[in-house]
């Protein structure tokens, strides 16, 4: 039985909902853990760029509006600039409306394999386990939290993503994440969501280029709304964790196939 909008536990820093856009937005711009590293700033905006998270004509942040959202000094996102500049991912334009602009030009999905190549089974698994732990806990406080309206607003998210195009889907994936994050009322979860999003999400949700997948995980999604409706955060808990655990199976597969074809 679904909770009136009196029964909640609001904490007034935590959103009620998160746009798609501002969802994305907040997910590749999230603090850094190991700040300082301008190769680490660089290898996020290229996962975003190369997914499709940052599309082509979409303006950066200034570099000092970059740094402080990162976490780092200004000259780190500099150099980060300059590097995304010489690999034809972003471009730099003068004038009153200027700034750095994301190009068509962006590097081929073989560069986010090469990722999956580089690390191990058990740095992937271990990836896979730390992101279900925060993923699983947003949803089973989303069930005791949630309001009706709450309820209905996160059904129509998940009835809003494009199935069709894998970009579209990656999208929806964050969104939906981070609005489950959000109904927990946790601001804690809803940090350590976006933060674990930016670092992880490019390559867990590599599984979205599988069609079959994505309509699988509309159903996971449903589902997960199903149970915070009915009050029953174990269920959602589960539901997460295994959805969490079917994506870095995939993972691990596409590990073994890239391995097998050298």
């Amino acid at each position: 039985m679904l909770r009136s909008c009196h029964d909640t536990h609001e904490e007034d820093d935590v959103p009620r909902s998160i746009g798609p856009v501002s969802a994305t937005r907040a997910a590749v711009f999230a603090p850094l853990v190991d700040a300082g590293r301008a190769e680490l700033v660089e290898r996020r905006l290229t996962d975003a760029i190369v997914l499709g998270l940052l599309g082509e004509g979409e303006r950066l942040p200034s570099e000092t509006e970059m740094a402080r959202q990162f976490g780092v000094a200004t000259v780190t996102a500099r150099e980060a600039l300059v590097a995304l500049r010489e690999k034809g991912l972003v471009e730099t334009r003068r004038g009153r409306d200027g700034g750095s602009f994301v190009t068509e030009k962006r590097t081929h999905p073989t560069s986010v394999d090469a990722r999956v190549r580089e690390l191990s089974r058990a740095e992937l698994r271990d990836m896979g386990a730390y992101y279900s732990a925060i993923a699983s806990s947003s949803a089973e406080f989303a069930a005791d939290r949630a309001t009706g309206d709450d309820v209905e607003h996160l059904r129509s998210v998940v009835l809003a993503i494009d199935l069709e195009s894998e970009t579209a889907a990656r999208r929806g994936e964050r969104t939906f994440r981070l609005e489950v994050a959000a109904l927990s009322q946790s601001a804690r979860l809803v940090r350590e969501e976006l933060r674990v999003q930016g670092e992880f999400a490019p390559l867990l949700w590599l599984c979205l280029r599988d069609e079959e997948y994505r309509a699988r995980s509309r159903d996971a999604h449903l589902a997960v709304v199903n149970a915070i409706a009915e009050v029953d955060g174990g269920r959602a808990r589960t539901i997460t964790r295994e959805h969490v655990e079917e994506a870095i199976e995939w993972l691990l597969e596409r590990k073994t196939i890239l391995e097998a074809t050298g």
